[in-house]
């Protein structure tokens, strides 16, 4: 039943507009030196745009910065959280993560928001289909009315956890918006899990 209350709040996203969200804080890791200017501010850039939630497992990597970060800190009670709205400066492109349990595959996630997408007023969707941004991710594209166009994705996260991106964008947005909204999913992946130290035990002589 959790499941479906969860997936009511996706599509609760998808249908308004999002809430205001608090200035981004952009938590960037220390860049390793190189050799040159020219390196040192590619340098700078890569880790700028890399932002770490080591509690809900994630990391996301803009491909530009022309996509601003933006920390919600929302969490329903059902345990779905919202960590992050991102939004492109220039198009008004918007990709909302929201990062929930593990209680249904990304496949289950994909179809039943495709359901309930295709219950709301103006709401259409293609079918979810596999994407390349993992083994089990998929995703499906959608429109609303003539004005904006979309698509989600879903994949698994770490510690048992589901990555669900929803991306909206208005239709007149130049061409390239959907190769950037592609470049930022798959920018958004999951922390590795910890490694666990196996003790070996000794032989006996």
């Amino acid at each position: 039943m959790g499941a479906m209350r969860m997936l009511g709040w996706g599509v609760l996203l998808l249908s308004t507009a999002c809430g205001a969200s608090r200035t981004a804080v952009t938590k960037a890791e220390p860049g390793t030196g190189g050799s040159g200017m020219v390196s040192d501010e590619a340098a700078v850039a890569s880790t700028t745009r890399r932002y770490v939630d080591e509690d809900l497992g994630f990391e996301i990597i803009r491909p530009t910065a022309e996509w601003q970060l933006d920390e919600t800190n929302e969490r329903t009670p059902e345990g779905l959280a919202i960590p992050v709205i991102l939004r492109h400066r220039v198009t008004g492109a918007q990709v909302v993560l929201q990062v929930a349990p593990g209680v249904a595959t990304p496949v289950q996630f994909a179809e039943r928001l495709t359901q309930g997408l295709r219950q709301q007023p103006g709401f259409t969707t293609t079918d979810p289909q596999p994407i390349a941004l993992s083994d089990n991710a998929v995703g499906f594209d959608f429109q609303v009315g003539e004005g904006v166009r979309g698509k989600v994705a879903v994949r698994e996260g770490n510690s048992g956890r589901v990555l669900m991106m929803l991306a909206t964008w208005p239709t007149e947005a130049t061409a390239g918006i959907t190769e950037s909204v592609d470049a930022l999913m798959a920018g958004v992946r999951p922390l590795p899990e910890p490694s666990v130290a196996v003790r070996s035990t000794p032989r006996t002589p």
